[in-house]
């Protein structure tokens, strides 16, 4: 049982990073994800029926993502249209896409392939299939996560933070903001195409529906992620949203499985899910009201006293 969550948590977690880089550092909701999730296991799916080798399949995989990001930061920067509409436009558009990518068909299986998966299960050979997975995906989200740390370290990827903080202040400094929205929701969609791939490979098939309903848990699992350790580190960070994403499988496990207990099924997952991020919701205002009242008390204490933000 916790080896699956943890293997489904790892999976769905770089997705989550995806929908992180979009929601948290860019401040650009992007519903994209729902299309670009299963156009990841889609053209992994029909890359290996090909027998294309598996590392490219993977990378082909990451560049119809970020092709995809790319359209809606395109349609949003040069038609003007809101981020949110942009990408519902992109992720409509998609699924008559991921139709075509699985050769007219609505799905396509996966069980008699050879996938990076099994392969790997197969040199682990003296471990359980589910351990010898765990040992895989804690292996590839922490090269990810490395990755993803040393990029936002570089100057490219300070400037994407700090559009995301304040887009005017980019501006002045001679930044075209156009060129990081294609560059940031491009690498987004990019890794949720990975996850979407991954996940085709660990099912056994790949759908047009995978993508469905993907975007709530990624913001379920980021908003998760922020209770359970708070901090502004990105190292951090992106730890904390992959310990969301398995604290969310964790969570849905539980209502699959003992929800039966208070007339729960499968059925109310996305109910739940979206309880999930209303609670979250709840308790982040609460949080900043705490905060607010707690400063303003400060300083009609000691008018002298810095602001939170400006203490060392």
């Amino acid at each position: 049982m916790i080896e699956g969550i943890l293997v489904e948590g790892l999976i769905y977690g770089t997705m989550v990073l995806g929908v992180f880089i979009t929601f948290r550092i860019l401040d650009f909701p992007d519903l994209t994800v729902d299309g670009s999730f299963p156009l990841g296991a889609a053209v992994m799916a029909i890359l290996i029926s090909n027998g294309v080798n598996l590392l490219i399949a993977v990378l082909v995989a990451f560049a119809s993502g970020v092709v995809a990001g790319m359209v809606t930061a395109t349609i949003h920067n040069k038609l003007k249209v809101p981020n949110l509409l942009a990408g519902i436009l992109t992720m409509t558009m998609l699924y008559s896409i991921n139709i075509r990518v699985l050769g007219n068909r609505p799905n396509l299986p996966l069980l008699r392939q050879v996938t990076i998966l099994n392969r790997f299960t197969g040199w682990l050979s003296f471990l359980p299939t589910e351990w010898s997975l765990l040992v895989f995906f804690l292996v590839f989200s922490f090269v990810i996560k490395l990755l993803l740390d040393l990029f936002f370290k570089t100057d490219l990827g300070l400037t994407l933070g700090a559009m995301g903080n304040n887009q005017q202040m980019v501006v002045t400094q001679g930044v075209n903001p156009e060129a990081l929205k294609l560059i940031g929701v491009g690498l987004s969609n990019g890794l949720v195409a990975v996850s979407g791939a991954f996940v085709a490979q660990y099912q056994g098939f790949a759908d047009v529906n995978l993508g469905q309903g993907i975007i709530i848990a990624g913001l379920a699992s980021v908003m998760i992620g922020e209770f359970i350790l708070r901090t502004n580190r990105i190292g951090l960070l992106t730890l904390r949203v992959i310990l969301g994403s398995i604290a969310f499988r964790g969570i849905m496990y539980l209502g699959r499985y003992y929800g039966y207990y208070i007339r729960l099924t499968p059925n109310d997952l996305k109910l739940i899910t979206g309880i999930l991020i209303i609670a979250s919701l709840i308790v982040t205002q609460l949080r900043k009201q705490k905060r607010a009242t707690t400063v303003d008390l400060d300083l009609d204490h000691n008018p002298n006293q810095p602001l939170p933000e400006d203490r060392a």
